[in-house]
């Protein structure tokens, strides 16, 4: 599968990245209308919002249903210091989450991409140096090309965890799977605390306790909006992960799922666990 190749600046200053998302200013203010049926990309004063595809770094301000809230700090600052520093940042300064001050104040790179996600934010694979090719082709993205991204990058550090879905071309996600699994076996980054998928699974006893647990990011989401929307207790979060249509697919046994609810366990009331490990699922684009 070929992605369109968009080349540009990274913008940090005045803004929030974290671990897997950043602004991007395309050389070409029209760049991303060549996506032709693919869900759009927002160009907001010359910038557009950047997803980084396949992975899921911990939450620095996640805030869509109730107050800012953030997982456990060392792992998301770390992810968002190293992606910064892969694209070619020094001496960024913060007040709070938003950069106040970096040195380049822009640093050019490129992505590739085939579109954008519900949020019009651009799904990318990010690259800095020498671009792969002339700006606005589109490029057949092989693994040699994968390995050289920001994306590929925070997965062998064991900062990030994957997150796929399913326009991510399956020798990329093969790929990417393999240095997760790698870095896992080699006890990286957030690994060793890691508690998605441990026997006695995360504990989980209102909203304070998500800040102090790593899990993935997707789950810890899911917890927030349940506790900000539903109730300060997980008895009903079943039934509220029942609501939500997130379309998984299992690899290793080939299931399909509506709701993340099947693979999903409670213990005792008062811990939370995943039955499969990220890289074996696959998610339904929306």
């Amino acid at each position: 599968m070929t992605m369109l190749l968009v080349l540009g600046e990274y913008r940090i200053i005045g803004t929030e990245p974290d671990g897997d998302t950043i602004h991007f200013v395309p050389t070409d203010p029209l760049a991303f209308d060549r996506l032709k049926d693919a869900p759009p990309v927002e160009v907001k004063n010359g910038a557009a919002r950047v997803r980084l595809d396949g992975i899921d770094a911990l939450e620095t301000h996640y805030d869509r249903t109730g107050p800012r809230i953030r997982q456990p700090a060392e792992f998301g600052d770390r992810a968002a210091q190293e992606l910064l520093t892969f694209l070619g940042f020094s001496h960024v300064q913060r007040i709070g989450q938003k950069v106040v001050s970096a040195n380049p104040p822009l640093s050019p790179g490129w992505l590739l991409t085939q579109g954008g996600d519900p949020f019009k934010r651009c799904v990318a694979l990010l690259g800095t140096g020498t671009p792969p090719g002339a700006d606005g082709t589109d490029l057949q993205v092989d693994v040699p090309l994968l390995r050289t991204t920001a994306n590929h990058h925070l997965l062998t550090t064991g900062l990030v965890y994957p997150s796929f879905y399913s326009k991510l071309p399956h020798d990329l996600r093969d790929e990417l799977a393999t240095v997760t699994r790698q870095a896992r076996e080699a006890g990286l980054g957030l690994w060793p605390l890691d508690a998605t998928t441990t026997p006695g699974g995360a504990p989980i006893t209102g909203m304070p306790s998500l800040t102090e647990v790593v899990i993935l990011p997707k789950l810890f989401r899911r917890l927030v909006d349940h506790f900000n929307l539903v109730e300060q207790s997980l008895t009903g979060f079943p039934a509220y992960l029942a609501g939500k249509e997130d379309n998984v697919e299992v690899l290793s046994t080939r299931t399909r799922q509506l709701t993340l609810a099947p693979l999903v366990q409670i213990i005792d009331g008062a811990a939370v666990r995943m039955t499969a490990q990220p890289e074996d699922s696959i998610f339904a684009e929306n």
